[in-house]
């Protein structure tokens, strides 16, 4: 019993460490909609999944597959409409808005696997240290392990796995609101970017809180 005690105190205390120096915490979280467990981040005054949502939510047209490939799933998380993104969140969860997504480029822009500061390079810390290709991969210094799923277009066309990253956010553009905002990275660049772009795609969620 004190073993376990003493290894709770110790894990915290290196949480705390960690949170101090990175800005970020990782612990897990089970959905208990359907069981699955995922990695959860804390990063600055923030709490995001460190994994791309895989939530089933039924039907044909609800959520896919990247490449249309079950397999892919496991890995890289489905790919959601803009409309379904909204509500697919586990309970206590949201789909982030933009200005979270500027909140976390702020804490990830410039710090580099050794802690030294570099600007631009937000992208090469928040994405994963495998799975992009053309030695694109990052440091994932903050623990978000960024994964890129690539996009489905509402052709139904489905594109950019292994090389880029598209994240839902719940804001809408200016104008007519056809389009929506995302967190963008890129296997050929150190940086992170928010675009926008038409709801009808299909593109990564991660839940934060």
């Amino acid at each position: 019993m004190m073993f376990k005690v003493v290894s709770k105190f110790s894990a915290m205390m290196v949480c705390v460490a960690l949170s101090l120096w990175l800005s970020a915490c990782s612990e897990s979280f089970t959905d208990a909609r359907d069981g699955q467990s995922y990695n959860v981040v804390q990063i600055g005054t923030q709490t995001w999944m460190a994994e791309n949502l895989n939530f089933d939510m039924g039907g044909a047209e609800a959520s896919y597959c990247p490449e249309g490939d079950a397999r892919k799933c496991g890995e890289y998380g489905r790919l959601y409409t803009w409309a379904e993104a909204q509500g697919v969140c586990p309970e206590g969860w949201r789909l982030p808005t933009r200005e979270d997504f500027e909140t976390l480029v702020k804490v990830a822009d410039g710090l580099k696997a050794d802690g030294s500061l570099d600007r631009n390079a937000a992208g090469a810390v928040l994405k994963s240290t495998s799975g992009w290709f053309k030695k694109g991969n990052g440091s994932d210094a903050l623990g978000f392990k960024a994964l890129p799923a690539g996009y489905m277009a509402a052709d139904s066309k489905f594109d950019g796995i292994g090389g880029y990253a598209y994240f839902w956010s719940s804001t809408t553009d200016d104008g007519e609101g056809s389009f929506a905002h995302y967190l963008f990275l890129d296997f050929s660049s150190a940086a992170a970017e928010l675009k926008s772009f038409d709801k009808g795609s299909a593109r990564s969620v991660r839940c934060v809180k």
